[in-house]
């Protein structure tokens, strides 16, 4: 027998384990019973009459409850009603789990499959059973993954650009809302790029260098203004032509790149603000051998030229100081880092994840001990990794 339930009832069921979830938490906000009892399902408000979002409680209180449902469910309060829907994908909604500190990390890892089209995953680190689960971005394969920029503000996630065997690069730009699942063109890059730098930094996106087709000059940088989708570019001759790694540190862009396809790899670090570039000192330049991350100020660097190798940069001594060697059977190279608080992840090929704990790191013959995520039965190469907050 098929049972089929109505909205009302399906709402009285999430509501049902909404409340026992977070009981405390209604308690503290001092609401006596009879003010909910004496609550109607709907009420009367300009325009007609409107449901709440629960009935029985006013809509801040139903809010507040809601708002503490972990993010691996946002999915099921969407298909409940319209409103709720709505709601989860609302500024509200966000800025409520912000300013209550609910917010959770999800990672985004951006790959190429064996057919070199782009494709994406996503990992909910704080789950039980950790697994990397398929996101769809695009509804018709692309195959511009050589050079692709991918970057994130706020909730949504930026796609730049890019290249293929068959293809110039590309200026279509692509934003895919996390807390829609939904995918739109936004402003096109003023000038065609693949391999380039991109960083959001101070509110704004910015796409730097890179490579361009034969007609075209790609020495330049442009910043993304989401707020009036729209770039503004600066032209730079100094600019590098192809460019492997960046990161963002004390306002800054860190970057490795080199300035003609033949010439030898070069460190170099990029102030937006003014558009000048400064020379990377021989002290620091001498580690930065690798993808990076920052924590809490502090840049963590893995080495991948023999083996995979962690290093990070102290400022006070201006020396690289080796954190260890990471295990051959965890790592397929190349790799990927992204930082949760003081936790690193390490995703490399076929999405195989090593999870150091910067703050509980243990140490065996020089080999780190950390825990790691089994890898997808693939081979998908990791392009970047993103981490998404909502």
């Amino acid at each position: 027998m098929i049972h089929r339930f109505s909205a009302k009832s399906t709402e009285f069921v999430a509501f049902s384990f909404i409340i026992i979830s977070n009981l405390h938490e209604i308690d503290r906000s001092g609401i006596e019973m009879e003010t909910l009892e004496s609550e109607s399902g709907c009420s009367n408000g300009e325009g007609g009459q409107q449901c709440l979002l629960i009935p029985g409680l006013p809509d801040d209180i139903a809010l507040s409850c809601l708002a503490r449902v972990p993010r691996r469910y946002h999915g099921w309060l969407k298909c409940v009603s319209k409103r709720w829907r709505d709601l989860v994908c609302c500024e509200d909604w966000l800025s409520l789990r912000r300013g209550c500190r609910l917010q959770e990390s999800w990672i985004y890892a951006l790959c190429k499959d064996r057919h070199d089209q782009v494709c994406c995953f996503v990992l909910d680190p704080s789950a039980v059973k950790r697994l990397w689960r398929p996101v769809k971005l695009f509804d018709e394969p692309s195959k511009r993954s050589g050079g692709i920029g991918f970057e994130v503000m706020g909730s949504k996630i930026y796609l730049l650009g890019g290249c293929s065997w068959t293809e110039d690069s590309s200026g279509q730009v692509y934003c895919f809302d996390t807390a829609t699942s939904s995918l739109c063109k936004v402003a096109s890059l003023t000038t065609a790029r693949c391999y380039f730098a991109c960083e959001a930094l101070n509110g704004k996106m910015y796409a730097i260098g890179g490579m361009s087709s034969p007609s075209t000059d790609a020495r330049s940088s442009e910043a993304y203004d989401p707020e009036t989708n729209s770039w503004a570019s600066f032209p730079n001759p100094a600019m590098f032509c192809y460019i492997h790694d960046s990161t963002v540190m004390d306002g800054k862009i860190y970057i490795r790149g080199r300035t003609s396809v033949v010439s030898p790899i070069r460190e170099a670090v990029y102030e937006p603000s003014s558009n000048t570039w400064e020379h990377v000192d021989s002290d620091m330049a001498s580690g930065l051998k690798g993808p990076s991350v920052v924590v809490d100020g502090t840049i963590y660097v893995l080495d991948q030229t023999f083996g995979t190798k962690l290093v990070m940069w102290h400022k006070e001594s201006r020396l690289w100081i080796p954190i260890g060697r990471l295990s051959s059977l965890l790592t397929r190279p190349p790799c990927r880092l992204v930082a949760i608080g003081r936790t690193i992840y390490v995703i490399g090929t076929g999405l195989s994840t090593v999870i150091i704990d910067l703050d509980n790191i243990g140490n065996q013959v020089g080999v780190i001990v950390c825990s790691s995520i089994p890898n997808l039965d693939s081979h998908e190469v990791i392009l970047g990794c993103k981490c998404v907050v909502i």
